[in-house]
């Protein structure tokens, strides 16, 4: 389902949501398959082919109860608990208006700005700088910042990260990211157990003496010989075929990452400079966090909620996010900002805060910031650069 527009976006995170419920219950059914495939040949090893494959069927179907109960157990402990579980990895704690009265009063001015429910806030302390949203509905939704990146970015900035975050949970962007986690991470986990289990099984010299057993005794005769090619060696086919189906669901697990849409990056940083009217805060937030969101510790799966995912390298082929560069030209070419290039980061100890009201910047002689956009030198009193700082619901 293409996504022209912000609506059709919303719809297709929602008709995506859908399908991939359906294809996480689908890909439990090939791992327990492909389980019945294993049990079947390492514990009769002399049948044909075409057997195996039709008793692992009926294995199948007679267990359908309990794997497809297994398969909506996993939903409803990750509805409930996937934000203890992220917290988990990432060491994310809540913190109240007292303990961060900055970072509390801008997410609640933005809220307020466009009646948006209110989300938790969360904390992760860490010199990384990232952010990420969560939660599959209105009483679940939370926002988690680094302590790096409360010390690296001025009030405009983490208005503009914090602008994004909203915007993703606005979309329903959350949702599908959380569900695709969900399902790379039951998938992946049953395909592990499977693999383990099977290699341990025949590490213990379970299933291959009874190949090489039914190998010699039919040795002697050319109709033995058949009988081993139909028997023994169709054991060896299907374990061959279990193998390669778990493989299949693993990897069709991870492509799930896929089926998310890498322009949701680009509507949230949209709907971030349509919240805060400052699209130059929003670069420069990019900027400065561009290759310094590593959270230690986190799963791959945890790090696509993210802001920025520094795992995914140079290529956009199979990224889950458009590259800084890309995501900055659009909000240079479509939104009017300014792109200032890689920005280092304030000295520790330094606390980057937003101008006060009323002040103007003193005038810069060169780049981006201080040239008009056609190369004519400018006249007049400039806006500060990180925008007006009477923010977006003091202007009329």
């Amino acid at each position: 389902m293409a996504a022209y527009g912000l609506y059709t976006h919303i719809q297709s995170n929602k008709f995506r949501s859908m399908l991939l419920l359906a294809g996480l219950f689908l890909l439990v059914y090939v791992i327990v398959y492909a389980g019945a495939l294993v049990i079947e040949a390492v514990s009769n090893p002399g049948g044909p082919v075409d057997y195996y494959l039709r008793i692992a069927l009926s294995d199948v179907i007679r267990t359908l109860p309990f794997s497809t109960g297994a398969a909506a157990l996993w939903i409803v402990i990750a509805y409930f608990f996937h934000q203890k579980i992220i917290d988990a990895v990432t060491g994310g704690e809540d913190v109240t208006r007292q303990q961060q009265p900055r970072l509390y009063n801008l997410l609640e001015n933005l809220c307020i700005s466009r009646g948006i429910p209110m989300p938790r806030l969360k904390i992760v302390e860490s010199d990384a700088l990232n952010a990420y949203a969560t939660g599959l509905n209105r009483r679940q939704y939370a926002v988690t910042v680094t302590s790096g990146l409360l010390n690296a970015l001025d009030d405009a900035e983490i208005e503009s990260v914090l602008g994004h975050e909203l915007t993703h949970i606005r979309n329903g962007d959350v949702q599908m990211m959380v569900i695709a986690v969900i399902i790379a991470g039951v998938v992946g986990f049953f395909a592990e157990l499977l693999f383990r289990g099977f290699f341990n099984f025949g590490g213990y010299g379970w299933g291959r003496p009874s190949w090489s057993s039914s190998s010699s005794s039919s040795s002697d005769s050319s109709e033995g010989g058949s009988d081993r090619k139909s028997s023994g060696g169709g054991a060896i086919f299907v374990i061959i075929i279990a193998v390669a189906l778990i493989a299949l669901a693993w990897l069709l697990s991870q492509l799930v990452r896929l089926a998310l849409s890498r322009s949701r990056e680009l509507l949230a940083d949209a709907g971030s400079v349509e919240l805060t009217k400052n699209p130059d805060a929003m670069i420069s937030a990019l900027r400065k966090i561009e290759g310094r969101g590593e959270l230690p510790g986190a799963t791959s799966a945890v790090m696509e909620l993210c802001l920025d995912n520094p795992r995914e390298g140079p290529t956009d082929l199979f990224a889950t996010h458009p590259s800084v560069e890309s995501r900055v030209a659009a909000l240079v070419k479509y939104a009017g900002g300014h792109d200032p290039g890689p920005l280092a980061l304030p000295a520790p100890g330094d606390q980057p805060q937003a101008p006060e009201r009323g002040q103007v910047p003193p005038p810069v002689p060169s780049g981006p910031w201080g040239a008009h956009p056609d190369g004519a030198p400018q006249t007049g009193a400039q806006p500060a650069p990180w925008g007006d700082p009477a923010g977006p619901w003091g202007r009329q």
